[in-house]
């Protein structure tokens, strides 16, 4: 279960970075953006195939968030999330959190051996916010 003090770090960051956001409103990583919106936070979405979603402009990678960017969701298959996380990593992302899918049992051990405040217990971030359609 996620505490409130890794909610409160997680949330302490100006501006978020949402990895796998979608251009789908159907999608996860379209939902996850807008949660955001939703609640009035500053969010970047990260889409190496899309130029803006949500009106938004996308960069491309982790590797072309700004330095204000110290928490970013995760929304990829596990795999991708093991890259993410070394690209996360090597821009001092402080807080990760992994939406249910897109968990990597090496994923976390590498944030944990990075001291990366982690959230990868199933915890979505769309209930946490109280996202709505």
């Amino acid at each position: 279960m996620v505490s409130d003090q890794q909610l409160d770090s997680f949330f302490a960051s100006e501006a978020f970075g949402v990895v796998g956001a979608s251009a789908n409103r159907e999608k996860f990583g379209n939902k996850v953006l807008r949660v955001y919106l939703q609640q009035g936070k500053k969010a970047i979405p990260v889409n190496p195939r899309e130029k803006e979603i949500e009106g938004i402009p996308c960069v491309a990678s982790v590797e072309e968030l700004p330095p204000n960017v110290k928490s970013i969701s995760i929304i990829t298959v596990p795999h991708v999330t093991e890259q993410m996380v070394d690209k996360a990593i090597a821009m001092g992302i402080a807080n990760i959190w992994m939406q249910p899918g897109a968990e990597s049992p090496a994923a976390i051990e590498k944030c944990r051996n990075n001291n990366i405040n982690v959230i990868a217990d199933g915890s979505c971030i769309l209930v946490v916010l109280g996202y709505r359609d």
